[in-house]
């Protein structure tokens, strides 16, 4: 493992991998809450999620990116739609309306969103596509424990969502299957919300 907070860390970790081969593709997936009233969190707590969420996922996607980007100039700087390459990034509802109590997470959440957008343009001539999913409520253990302490995983979904339920761990990896393979190249820069129409 890696600590993502550590720029050289993950550039050297990024190095070794691409010395087996290049990548073809990036998920970033990195995350880091705790529930608190805004007005009750330190500067050591805001700076630990924000560490972890917008600056480690920041570091991860330039040091591979960065890698893509040269190995394009060198190859005359256009990349057939075959040889594209493509990020994702997890992001969270909280982009577009905000989330009470979780305020460091929501920050660094949308700028990732921002950087999706940002890269999605910058480094398509180099052929890297950018997008991001913004999933609602998918139960797991960890994500339920911390953010909904006291009630039953999947319980606010079921009285709240328009569907009536909760999103399935299948149709996130379904969507994330989608942005990841070939096929679809021309769709970048997209920050796609799956939440059952709750947002």
């Amino acid at each position: 493992g890696v600590d993502i907070r550590d720029a050289q860390a993950v550039d050297a970790m990024v190095e070794e991998i691409f010395a087996d081969g290049p990548l073809t593709g990036l998920v970033n997936n990195a995350a880091g809450n705790f529930i608190s009233p805004t007005e009750a969190l330190s500067p050591r707590g805001f700076d630990a999620i924000a560490g972890i969420v917008f600056h480690g996922t920041f570091y991860v996607t330039h040091a591979v990116g960065r890698r893509w980007v040269e190995a394009a100039k060198a190859a005359g700087g256009w990349t057939p739609p075959q040889a594209m390459k493509s990020v994702i990034s997890i992001i969270t509802t909280w982009v577009e309306n905000g989330g009470p109590y979780v305020v460091p997470s929501a920050m660094s959440k949308a700028g990732i969103a921002v950087m999706t957008q940002s890269l999605a343009t910058e480094w398509a001539k180099y052929g890297v596509r950018l997008n991001a999913i913004g999933p609602g409520e998918i139960p797991t253990e960890g994500m339920s424990k911390r953010l909904i302490p006291g009630e039953q995983p999947g319980e606010r979904s079921r009285r709240f969502n328009p569907q009536k339920r909760s999103g399935e761990m299948s149709e996130l990896q379904n969507l994330a299957t989608f942005l990841m393979a070939d096929g679809c190249d021309w769709l970048t820069g997209q920050l796609i919300h799956m939440d059952g129409g709750n947002y």
